[in-house]
Formats: C-alpha cells, sequence, structure tokens
C-alpha cells in the first residue's frame, strides 16, 4: 500500500508540474508559428511550419533592445538601492535604540497595507513637480526603498546572534564595519529574497512605468508588449517571441538564486 501511494503521488506532482510548466511552454513554441492560429484550426497547431524570423522581427520592428535595456537597468538599479537601503534601515531597527522607534517601525508595516494603486495620483504630481517625468528618475527613485524589504531585514537581523557584532566592536570596527562585513555576509538569504522579490515587482511593473513616461525610448519591456495588441487583431506569433525574450532574464535569475529563495523561506520554521 505504501508503495501505491508513492507512485499515486508521484504521478499527481508530475501532473501539477505538466499544468504549471504547460503555459511557459505553450508560449514558447506558440512563439514558432509562422503566423496566428485561430480557434477553429486548434486541431493543426502540431502541422505549423516552426520559424525563429518571430524572434528576429521583434528587434526589427520595433526598439526592442532599447525596451530590454531599459527593463534592466531600472530593475538592477532599483534592487542594488533596496539592497543597501534596506540592509541600513533594517539593521537599525534590529539592534540600534533611538526615539519613536516602535512607532517608525509600525508606520513601515502599515504602509505593507496600503495599495499602491493609492499612490498614482500623488506620485505623478511629485515626479513631475521635480522634472522627473518620462526620465530613468521617475521609474527609479520612488522605489529605491521597501517596507517588506525593510520588515524582512529586520526580522532577519534580530534573530542574529550579537557574539560576532561585539567582537568586531571591540577589535575598533565601527558601524558601517560591522554591519557590511559581519552582518550582511549572514544575511545572504534574506538579501536573496529582497532581491528576487524586488526584481521581479519591477521587471513586470506596467502601470507606472507606463504612466510616468511618454516617449518610446523610455519605455520598458511590459510596456512595450501592449504595442503587439491592436484594437481588432493581436499578434501573437511576435507577442509570445517578445513575452518569451521578457521571461528569460527571470529565469536565469532563479536558476542562480534558487537555494537562497529556498533557504530564505526556510529560515526560522526551526529553532535551535
Amino acid at each position: 500500500m505504501r508503495k501505491i501511494g508513492r507512485i499515486a503521488l508521484f504521478v499527481f506532482l508530475i501532473l501539477v508540474l505538466l499544468g504549471t510548466l504547460f503555459p511557459l511552454i505553450w508560449m514558447f513554441y506558440s512563439s514558432l508559428f509562422s503566423h496566428t492560429i485561430s480557434l477553429a484550426s486548434l486541431a493543426d497547431i502540431f502541422k505549423q511550419k516552426l520559424t525563429l524570423k518571430n524572434y528576429a522581427e521583434v528587434f526589427s520592428q520595433i526598439p526592442f533592445g532599447k525596451f530590454l535595456f531599459n527593463s534592466v537597468f531600472v530593475a538592477v538599479v532599483v534592487t542594488l538601492g533596496n539592497l543597501f537601503f534596506c540592509s541600513l534601515v533594517g539593521y537599525a531597527f534590529a539592534r540600534k535604540r533611538f526615539p519613536c522607534k516602535k512607532s517608525l517601525f509600525v508606520s513601515v508595516v502599515l504602509v505593507l497595507m496600503i495599495p499602491v494603486h493609492i499612490l498614482i495620483i500623488p506620485l505623478f504630481i511629485l515626479i513631475k513637480f521635480f522634472g522627473w517625468y518620462d526620465t530613468y528618475l521617475a521609474l527609479i527613485a520612488p522605489w529605491l526603498v521597501s517596507p517588506l524589504g525593510i520588515f524582512l531585514m529586520r526580522q532577519y537581523i534580530e534573530v542574529l546572534p550579537k557574539d560576532l557584532e561585539e567582537a568586531a566592536r571591540i577589535d575598533g570596527a565601527g558601524e558601517f564595519k560591522i554591519l557590511f562585513r559581519v552582518v550582511l555576509p549572514l544575511c545572504k538569504p534574506a538579501l536573496a529574497v529582497v532581491a528576487i522579490q524586488v526584481f521581479l515587482a519591477n521587471w513586470n511593473s506596467f502601470l507606472f512605468p507606463f504612466i510616468l513616461t511618454s516617449s518610446e525610448n523610455m519605455r520598458t519591456v511590459p510596456v512595450a508588449l501592449a504595442l503587439f495588441q491592436g484594437y481588432q487583431t493581436i499578434d501573437w506569433p511576435r507577442l509570445f517571441a517578445a513575452s518569451g525574450l521578457a521571461t528569460l532574464p527571470v529565469l536565469i535569475l532563479f536558476l542562480f538564486f534558487q537555494r537562497q529563495i529556498v533557504a530564505g523561506l526556510t529560515t526560522g520554521a526551526l529553532k535551535q
């Protein structure tokens, strides 16, 4: 019975995996079609002539390379900014004493309860006031620090033993040296979780880049994907090709940091 149960569980997990991967497989497979497939011709999908010209036309019809660069540049800069600032603020909340510390931390947590779309109008007014509209600053500056990143870093640092910090402080190390040489190397799982969360949020962001930019030169990949959708028809093969190109960086990022992600999610599940 135990063997039958294990086989049944294995089959169930395989079906779940196939169901999860099917949209991704369908996207890449459809990006190789020579023309759009209608619902009436779904039975002939395996008879289609496959070609890579859709990927070439994505770059020839629109400046997709520029859009890809904008998304990579914005996501990487925002991620690095969050790693730096969230580490500083999280360390201060976890280790330092200062007036209104608890009230400030509660305010950070309360910000997580505010829907981000409420900020559209005030953020747009501020961006116009500072003259940042349709610039990289509009896409980067408002997101350089996140309350979720602060919360994660504070919670992670707070459970770390203080012995190493005290030893470094006795040896004459300053606060920044303690943070960057002692504390942060122990926070790699938490830093990986923050980096993945921030990178994905900015990579997939559509609404704010769409509102805060107007020129083609400043468009990001999610905004560029809308170019393949017309009022009457949708260019599915090229849309799938562009979506596949936009998916690759995320897949590569996950493959490189999957161990850190799992470690960050499971840390604290067991108490010493």
